[in-house]
């Protein structure tokens, strides 16, 4: 037995070995090559190689292993028969047998799949040619992303050509399961992209009994250039029409991008119904042109100098109630999102109360601010727009806190300028400047006191205006002054866990004692656009625990974690303690509200998010909201919401998740009302899904609707139909 070793000095005796193990190195070749097989030898006029038994054939950018190869290093062409393999970059060829071209890395296999890493496409076929570094063609070929020899599904094809990033295409084929001809298709083209391409998006497919009827969406994408790209919504309905929209986005640079929308439709369905209690004014003979827009852009001047609009605009207030099982805005929803585009952060449903657009020029340095604002706000809760107060603009300048100079006093300035306007009602500016000055004292490490004193200085003018109705105009001033001081200190203890994975916790307790004084100030001639400060003379005292906890992970890094943060604070007010209660019923009530924030995170599969305010003297809660998060490593999850404010919400939202099987998930969503005793919306669905495909079926049920929708998916390739809407966990 000969060791194997790529030693020069040794490859001419290797280079006529006939026996034994043997390993080549060629120099000086347009691709290097290294040859290791139980047998080698090498022909020199035709520089070509022998190898038999365990051949591996090691090139740039892959390898070849079989049982014979034949290398022919003048064209660089290897013939390979017997449980041939080739991985040329991330795709996998087998066969058995292949002619295969290193260089250009073509060639062609017989009876052999083809596997592409990118797609997680297989490819099957009696022959198969690899025509370049990311196309293939076969002869009676097959393709599928199921694994496995049987697989669920597969497209065949006389013919099918497949071009990695773009589409495959087949002719005189079938879409079979489980080997049974479901189609036939005499031309099929289907996706095998795995970046940005032009093309056809997954169509939008659904029934709705009351509002659309058959609902069908197919969007077409337009990859424009590397930073522009459009997409256009074909949308009909047939209880409605047909709807157009478009999108347009752009990206700079990483400061400067933007995302256009628009849609219209000319609205065939009559909804004047003197019966709808909901909304009995509702007349579309005027007004059946139906359209909306949205523009989110920034635009980056200069670091820290930029512009960002965030307009959305809808023709009439019912647009979000009668499409509100499916529209873009919906399908854009991304609360507190990153993402430079998609960051639509409003819920496109009928309880949708008004929609604000915005634009605003912001300045910033390192202590200061400077932001022009204009503001739009489309009321829905009204008829009529007239009495909704806009800015037109309003100009802020903050001051962050900092020293005065090498003083140790600290200062911070708010100051705004605005322009409020409405069609129906007070319209005017306001002049609002008001700076604070403090001072931070600390005593040891324990105690730390910040006493405040600011002053404030407000001027503003207006006019009514109104139809048929006149009022006096309001102008004039309010000067007054502030004061205050906060009290801290905090005391913590660390405990030494000593887990696998929590090593320490550390609970600290701050306690916080604010106070609060605004003088008496008479505030009767301001105008209603301008907000009122109310005479306070008030301490309030907090509570607050957070726990902390150190983590080891397995390469013995440290990490922080606050998985509990708790506050309880009240205020007492010294004013209401010294009211003269002499001829009056009312006793004094100078403890205020009590609130409560818990935010509890204490791992991965559970997190409750809560606040409440609870009044001491009338024994009631005036608002109560909670937010439970439960999961498991299995996948089931369960979201649980509970909303009230007294006299005015009371609702309840469940969102389940129930792993029935590894195939099967079930999925169940509920909003209810509880004030009205109302359900607002319930949902069923399942998700039957394997490795390579999946179906979903849901159902909606709302009091002016019943909805069902069918998604059938092929990984890969795409979905047929899409859920409207949003399912709590689920993923983009």
């Amino acid at each position: 037995m000969v060791k194997k070793t790529p030693v020069l000095f040794f490859m001419s005796l290797f280079l006529i070995i006939c026996g034994g193990p043997a390993f080549a190195y060629v120099p000086d070749t347009p691709k290097r090559v290294d040859i290791e097989a139980d047998r080698l030898s090498y022909d020199s006029d035709s520089r070509t190689y022998q190898a038999s038994g365990n051949v591996v054939i090691t090139f740039e950018g892959g390898v070849i292993k079989a049982d014979d190869v034949t290398l022919d290093r003048l064209n660089d062409e290897a013939t390979a028969e017997g449980h041939v393999f080739i991985q040329s970059g991330e795709d996998i060829l087998q066969g058995e047998k292949a002619d295969f071209n290193i260089g250009r890395e073509t060639g062609v296999i017989s009876g052999g799949t083809v596997f592409l890493e990118k797609n997680h496409l297989y490819l099957k076929g009696e022959t198969i040619e690899k025509r370049g570094e990311a196309t293939y063609f076969l002869k009676k070929g097959e393709a599928t992303t199921c694994d496995g020899e049987n697989p669920d599904w597969k497209f065949t094809g006389s013919d099918v050509e497949v071009t990695i990033d773009g589409y495959g295409f087949l002719k005189h084929g079938t879409f079979q399961v489980k080997d049974i001809p479901i189609f036939y298709l005499p031309y099929f083209i289907f996706p095998a992209k795995t970046t940005r391409q032009t093309g056809l998006l997954p169509p939008h497919l659904a029934y709705s009994t009351d509002k659309l009827g058959l609902d069908v969406e197919i969007p077409f994408f337009w990859a424009i250039s590397e930073n522009t790209d459009a997409t256009f919504y074909q949308r009909y309905m047939t209880k409605r029409g047909f709807q157009e929209g478009a999108e347009f986005r752009y990206i700079l640079d990483e400061g400067s991008y933007g995302t256009f929308y628009g849609d219209y439709l000319n609205d065939s369905m009559d909804s004047a119904d003197p019966e709808n209690s909901e909304f009995p004014d509702r007349n579309w003979q005027d007004n059946d042109k139906r359209w909306s827009y949205y523009l989110d852009t920034q635009t980056t001047f200069s670091p820290g100098f930029y512009l960002k609009t965030d307009v959305k605009r809808v023709s009439d207030r019912w647009y979000f109630r009668d499409f509100d099982s499916y529209n873009y805005y919906m399908t854009h929803y991304r609360p507190n999102s990153d993402r430079t585009f998609g960051n639509v952060t409003f819920e496109a449903n009928k309880s949708l109360p008004s929609l604000t657009s915005t634009a605003r020029l912001v300045k910033e340095w390192n202590l200061f601010n400077a932001t022009a604002l204009a503001e739009y706000t489309d009321n829905f809760q009204s008829s009529s727009n007239d009495e909704t107060l806009q800015k037109y603009p309003e100009v802020t300048f903050t001051g962050m806190k900092q020293p005065i100079f090498d003083s140790p006093f600290d200062f911070e300035l708010t100051s705004s300028f605005g322009n409020y306007y409405r069609t129906t009602g007070y319209r005017g500016n306001v002049l609002d400047i008001y700076p604070v000055f403090s001072l931070p004292l600390s005593f040891y490490e324990y105690l730390e006191f910040i006493p405040s004193v600011g002053l404030r200085e407000t001027t503003w003018d207006s006019s009514y205006s109104s139809s048929g109705t006149s009022a006096e105009d309001k102008d004039g001033s309010r000067e007054l002054y502030t004061a205050g001081a906060t009290l801290t200190s905090e005391v913590s203890r660390i405990f030494n866990v000593g887990g696998e994975v929590i090593e320490k916790i550390r609970h600290a307790i701050r306690p916080e004692v604010t106070y609060s004084y605004i003088p008496y100030i008479y505030q009767g001639d301001i105008p209603d656009f301008l907000a009122g400060v109310a005479e306070t003379n008030t301490a309030t005292y907090a509570l607050i625990n957070t726990l902390v906890a150190r983590l080891k992970d397995e390469a013995g890094g440290k990490t922080y974690r606050e998985f509990l943060r708790f506050k309880l604070s009240q205020p007492y007010d010294i004013k209401e303690a010294r009211r003269d209660t002499s001829g009056s019923l009312q006793p004094r009530r100078p403890f205020g509200t009590v609130t409560s924030e818990l935010d509890f995170d204490p791992f991965s599969y559970l997190s409750v998010d809560s606040d409440a305010q609870f009044n001491v003297n009338g024994g009631e809660w005036e608002s109560l909201n909670a937010t439970v998060d439960i999961s498991d490593p299995r996948g089931d999850s369960l979201t649980a919401e509970y909303r009230y404010t007294q006299d005015s919400v009371e609702a309840i939202n469940v969102y389940l998740k129930a792993k029935a099987t590894d195939t099967l998930d079930l999925w169940y969503a509920v909003r209810k009302n509880e004030l009205d005793k109302k359900t607002l919306e319930a949902t069923y669905a399942l998700d039957y899904h394997r490795q390579c495909w999946s179906v979903e079926f849901s159902l909606t049920h709302s009091p002016d609707d019943k909805s069902f929708m069918v998604v059938f998916s092929l990984y890969g390739l795409g979905k047929v139909g899409k859920i409207g809407g949003r399912m709590p966990g689920q993923g983009e």
